[in-house]
């Protein structure tokens, strides 16, 4: 499933607005995006329940999948795609296992090759190496080198995702340097047009090989 992993990784924001969300999600889907994270650490659970059901009929209508971050049971809840786990979020073996072959899991390995080799080894379908750049989201975020998305190209099979001050100027270096997904919120969700700058994104996976 690794291999069909490629292009823009749109990941929500913290909105109080849950319609304005929904919103901003559809145009980035109306760009061209085809895979979603669903973060919401704020909501009240019933909002955040309401929150990715919506979404999940939402990625349906534009043949996307949605991936819900750090929570197993909202993900099978509302039948996502999979789920993506940071460093304290549980054990990558036992979310293989209840996820089946068939849902897709993500993993936050930071700087940390030896954390990636061991998510790969683990069955992870990605791992996600950030922050890239300084980030906005997380300012204090220590930054990956671009060298981890080589060594990972030569020696895992999960699929690699960059994130962290990701924008359409800075992007090109990290796909060419084997970035399969680029992970975006700021860039992507505070545009003037979102469905606009999900196509751009799109366009540099064309424009770049790796």
């Amino acid at each position: 499933m690794a291999t069909e992993l490629r292009g823009l990784y749109a990941i929500t924001p913290e909105q109080a607005d849950g319609a304005r969300l929904l919103a901003n999600v559809e145009a980035a889907l109306a760009g061209g995006c085809r895979l979603v994270q669903h973060r919401d650490k704020l909501s009240a659970m019933p909002e955040r329940v309401a929150r990715a059901r919506a979404l999940r009929e939402m990625t349906r209508r534009h043949g996307a999948r949605l991936i819900i971050n750090d929570d197993l049971a909202l993900a099978f809840l509302v039948d996502a795609d999979g789920v993506h786990l940071g460093a304290g979020d549980g054990s990558l073996r036992a979310a293989r296992a209840m996820l089946g072959p068939q849902r897709l899991l993500g993993a936050s390995c930071y700087g940390d090759f030896a954390a990636a080799a061991a998510a790969d080894a683990a069955g992870a379908d990605y791992v996600a190496f950030g922050a890239v750049y300084p980030s906005p989201t997380k300012p204090q975020a220590a930054t990956a080198p671009s060298d981890l998305f080589f060594c990972a190209k030569s020696g895992l099979t999960a699929a690699t995702c960059a994130i962290g001050g990701i924008t359409l100027a800075n992007a090109p270096p990290l796909i060419a340097a084997g970035a399969d997904l680029l992970a975006v919120i700021s860039d992507l969700f505070s545009a003037p047009d979102i469905a606009a700058r999900a196509a751009a994104y799109q366009k540099l996976f064309e424009e770049t090989q790796p």
